[in-house]
């Protein structure tokens, strides 16, 4: 039973090595023992979460369940890894390492940097426990733990103005959508009798009893189609589908940069990843009447406010000023066809979201940690006042450049191919308009990546900007993640048949999460 015991131990550890720091700002002020101390904690977990996403595509190849404590689900807690959850966490992990190398360089001369590590170590705990859980309760935990390191990362630069309201707002709403979602569990407890995720999924389907679980209660039907919709929402927010996105372009321009990288990167998969689970694992097309009804009422309206998302963002982009808010509206347009994609109810639909997932993740990062170097060069995030300042970094250009481009959809890089799929999904489904959605949507994103790439390159410098060299404390991350970027491209044949087939497989073959849990507890309560 814990011979999965990395299973259980990566959440925890990551938590308890972000909290356990601030104790050594009692006799430890050299900002080089936070610097390490990161990069241990975030090389840990990567190399955890590679094991455990090894462990289950490729040695148990199924989903793996962990008891907390050896009480059998679903009494107690557990974490139930399968091939969804490895795929993010393995991403969510590495895209962070990247991210807290980056760091290094961009906190030099900054105070409290203690805290910043403190709170990112606990956004990625938050993340990656949200991919593990096996309960929707600790979802809601997990989700708690995530919010409140974002919202304090926000607000790092507390004594500008921009940052408290940015701050404020996105957790005042933040607050509210997790309150939401808790709603949601009650209405699903009240009626299920549970909070595990493998259990819900077992009755949603038709099952009526489970081992050690609570009897159903009530109208289930109404009751699943309350919570679905409260759920939705709240996870819309947390990813930032339009109309809940209001907080994202504010958010990330107060964010310093690593942060803007891990909100648009990786947080807002999270609200991702959460759809998808809900949608396909603890409810879906297969569920019992008319609970299969609410999940494609649902998914059609996820593909309408994934379009909507879509269209507005990329036009929202055109007239922005603001580098790091243009970079911003492009996020919310990605995910809008990722919302769409997954909300098909497809195989092609499931590869395709999850591929431009992964593939939006590495780019964005990439994206908004190449343009925070020219903005701190340039000492403006304004892009005429950053006019020619590209010419100085040439390096950081280059992997500026190759992000756009693959967020464009420019071969070889994987956001073409991603893009291609997202493509095929659409047309295959029956909808062609969706295809218009995106071609429309990506020509208008071009028309402000034009515009970023002539102001910060081929626009002639406003003013000299002196003594700039370029470091190798955040080419390193820079140059890693465009690698990524060529590498997904050109494997993207076999990662899709080897990696995306398996995950979508899983996912339309939900019983096989559930009699992982089912088996966990006959070896427990045996």
């Amino acid at each position: 039973m814990f011979d999965f015991i990395t299973i259980g131990l990566t959440p925890p550890l990551m938590i308890a090595m972000a909290f356990v720091l601030p104790i050594f700002t009692l006799f430890i002020r050299r900002k080089g023992f936070y610097d390490v101390y990161a990069l241990i904690a975030t090389t840990l977990a990567l190399i955890l979460t590679a094991y455990n996403y090894y462990l289950v595509l490729y040695v148990v190849k199924q989903p793996i369940v962990y008891p907390f404590g050896g009480w059998p689900p679903p009494i107690g807690i557990v974490y139930e890894v399968d091939a969804l959850s490895a795929y993010f966490g393995l991403f969510t992990a590495a895209i962070m390492l990247m991210i807290a190398i980056y760091s290094i360089w961009y906190l030099k001369g900054t105070s409290g940097y203690e805290w910043y590590y403190t709170m990112l170590l606990g956004l990625e705990a938050g993340m990656i426990g949200c991919a593990y859980t096996g309960d929707a309760f600790n979802l809601f935990v997990m989700l708690e733990v995530l919010s409140v390191a974002a919202y304090g990362l926000v607000v790092f630069y507390r004594m500008s103005h921009e940052a408290v309201e940015a701050g404020m707002k996105y957790s005042l709403i933040g607050a509210v959508a997790t309150t939401v979602y808790f709603i949601a569990l009650v209405f699903i407890y009240g009626s299920f009798g549970t909070l595990n995720m493998a259990d819900i999924a077992y009755k949603s389907r038709g099952g009526i009893t489970f081992p050690y679980s609570g009897m159903i209660v009530g109208n289930i039907h109404l009751a699943s189609a309350v919570a679905l919709a409260l759920s939705m929402w709240a996870f819309t927010f947390k990813s930032a589908v339009v109309p809940n996105h209001f907080w994202l372009p504010d958010a990330h321009p107060a964010a310093p940069t690593p942060v803007s990288a891990a909100l648009s990167g990786l947080v807002v998969k999270v609200g991702i990843y959460a759809i998808i689970r809900f949608l396909y694992t603890i409810y879906g097309l297969d569920s019992v009447q008319p609970i299969s009804n609410v999940v494609s009422t649902v998914m059609k309206l996820l593909i309408v406010l994934g379009a909507l998302s879509a269209l507005i963002a990329s036009a929202l982009m055109i007239v922005q000023s603001d580098i790091k808010r243009l970079i911003a509206y492009s996020t919310i347009m990605h995910v809008g066809f990722i919302v769409i994609s997954l909300s098909l109810g497809t195989k092609l639909g499931i590869e395709a979201a999850l591929y431009h997932t992964v593939n939006h993740a590495v780019g964005k990062a990439l994206l908004f940690m190449s343009a925070g170097v020219l903005i701190k060069v340039a000492g403006s995030r304004d892009i005429d006042e950053m006019s020619g300042v590209g010419r100085y970094l040439r390096l950081t250009t280059l992997t500026l450049t190759l992000a756009v481009l693959s967020l464009e959809g420019l071969p070889p890089l994987a956001g073409f191919f991603s893009k291609l799929l997202l493509y095929e999904a659409f047309i295959d489904s029956g909808l062609a308009l969706l295809a218009m959605v995106l071609i429309i949507s990506s020509a208008f994103a071009l028309l402000a990546y034009i515009k970023l790439l002539y102001g910060v390159y081929f626009k002639l410098p406003t003013k000299e900007f002196t003594n700039v060299r370029e470091e190798w404390t955040y080419l390193i991350p820079l140059l890693a993640l465009a690698a990524s970027l060529v590498l997904l491209g050109i494997s993207a044949p076999m990662f899709v048949e080897k990696v995306l087939a398996y995950i979508s497989d899983e996912l339309f073959n939900p019983l096989k999460y559930v009699r992982a849990a089912d088996s966990i507890i006959k070896v427990l309560g045996g």
